[in-house]
């Protein structure tokens, strides 16, 4: 199975959901060859609602609604890029965060199209797996993507700072990206890289973060931080960045220590505040599986098909 599908498409396809493949390349000719495809599409299957959570999708769906009379839902994740902008194109817009609905709202986006429905993984298929690891020393760990908007720079500055007062610290990075190289650098760089470990993609980083003292997310954006679930599903102690959506995600610091992005010095002293008091560390992780509930999956889809209905009826 493709890692880029996610391994979804053969459970999709054990449930009867037929599954097509579209290129959503943004360059003219993969564009141009997209705009046929969906449209050979629309006629086989003739959908009453486009559900559309690329800008391509989005616009796709909109240059050929004339032909046809299904709604369009866009849902928004990454409401920091400026293509963002695109997904007002849908009848009924879903924000991932309360942060991205008045993010978007300020975009131009009327509030009566905009709904709110945060993700959720409990009890997702995802994490099917019962495999275990074990990590050396005290294990620091982060999920991420490897770019610069997710921290990582800071990350790795924060534990050298961590790592000269606390010798049996280790950080573990998962995740892949178009700067992995910049920051491995970075780490060859330290005294202490011996106790940097790049771990690269992982398809069930959960066993990672329930083998994990500590889990940091240090993004300068982020819409919501679904991985923050999956750290609190885990039964990690918390420290994040106060930005965006991930605030939401930690029930505004009950969940996880919140501390201010872009900032190597004070995302170390809120893992040494972990470190220093193993009190307050384990009280955070008991307080990380409280209130997880509502992120369940099946929540998700209810909140999902009652938009789907209201739209269809508006």
């Amino acid at each position: 199975m493709p890692r880029r599908e996610g391994g979804y498409t053969q459970l999709l396809h054990k449930h009867g959901i037929t599954h097509y493949n579209l290129n959503q390349t943004r360059r003219p000719v993969p564009m141009l060859q997209a705009f046929f495809h969906f449209r050979k599409m629309l006629r086989a299957f003739q959908p009453d609602i486009i559900h559309a959570h690329m800008m391509t999708g989005a616009l796709l769906s909109r240059l050929l609604k004339g032909f046809h009379k299904y709604k369009i839902i866009t849902h928004v994740h990454n409401e920091f890029q400026k293509s963002a902008t695109v997904m007002k194109v849908g009848d009924s817009v879903i924000a991932v965060s309360q942060a991205v609905a008045e993010s978007m709202q300020r975009r131009g986006i009327v509030a009566n199209k905009l709904h709110v429905v945060r993700n959720g993984t409990v009890g997702s298929r995802r994490n099917g797996s019962v495999d275990q690891v074990v990590l050396e020393g005290i294990p620091i760990l982060t999920v991420a993507g490897m770019y610069r908007r997710k921290g990582i720079a800071e990350l790795i500055e924060a534990f050298n700072i961590v790592a000269g007062e606390y010798e049996d610290t280790h950080l573990y990075l998962i995740g892949e990206g178009p700067d992995k190289l910049e920051f491995e650098l970075q780490a060859q760089r330290s005294s202490y890289r011996h106790r940097i470990h790049f771990l690269g993609f992982q398809a069930n980083p959960k066993v990672f973060m329930e083998a994990a003292d500590i889990f940091v997310f240090a993004s300068h954006k982020e819409s919501f931080g679904l991985v923050l679930i999956e750290a609190r599903e885990a039964g990690c102690a918390i420290v994040a960045t106060e930005v965006d959506g991930i605030p939401e995600t930690l029930d505004y610091g009950n969940y996880g220590l919140l501390v201010p992005p872009k900032s190597a010095e004070e995302l170390s002293k809120g893992i040494m505040a972990m470190l220093k008091y193993p009190d307050v560390l384990n009280a955070y992780r008991t307080k990380a599986s409280q209130g997880l509930e509502y992120y369940s999956v099946e929540r998700v889809a209810r909140d999902t098909l009652e938009i789907y209905q209201n739209t269809l009826i508006s």
